[in-house]
């Protein structure tokens, strides 16, 4: 018998100055556990980590380990801090949600800081920290996915692929621009 886990509704809110805080707070206690498997830095990514910007009220938290195969006794130590493992896209990441899928206040992806996932996340997130108007179409395509898709969390993310990969190419132009590189 498949038992279907009922997850929380998509909800919008203001941006929280309090969401940094909480972000190293829980960096803090992650990184006491998990340091055997920790390669890169803990990193704060996803809306909350973008002043100003509406979010999801979860706190997204990105690790960097060396691969998937040899971090699977992570996931044992994240659950001693309540995160619960769900293998959404594990072929790219070890994902959790934290204290539930019905209530969550954090995700936590422990991601290969040699993928393609842990450069484009960082840089997703720096260049909606670095250009308002790009924060505010995002905030603007959010409200939209969030009111059709307030019970389908999938469906909302998947939404936000097409804005996610054409604000990647923009930054990867302004990079080139700036260094005289050509990445695109």
């Amino acid at each position: 018998m498949i038992r279907q886990v009922q997850e929380e509704p998509v909800r919008l809110v203001r941006y929280n100055s309090q969401w940094p805080a909480l972000f190293e707070a829980e960096r803090a206690l992650l990184e006491s556990v998990l340091q055997p498997w920790l390669v890169g830095p803990i990193e704060h990514i996803g809306s909350t980590a973008v002043p100003g910007l509406i979010a999801k009220p979860v706190i997204d938290i990105m690790a960097g380990v060396r691969d998937l195969e040899a971090a699977l006794p992570s996931r044992d130590a994240a659950a001693t801090l309540g995160y619960l493992y769900f293998p959404y896209r594990p072929r790219e990441m070890h994902w959790f949600c934290k204290p539930s899928p019905t209530q969550r206040t954090h995700h936590l992806h422990l991601v290969p800081v040699d993928s393609p996932l842990w450069r484009e996340r960082l840089v997703f997130r720096d260049y909606l920290r670095e250009s308002p108007e790009t924060a505010a179409r995002y905030a603007e395509l959010k409200r939209d996915l969030a009111a059709r898709y307030e019970f389908d969390r999938e469906a909302y993310t998947d939404g936000k692929s097409d804005f996610v990969n054409a604000a990647l190419h923009s930054a990867r132009r302004e990079l080139d621009q700036k260094f005289g590189t050509s990445s695109v």
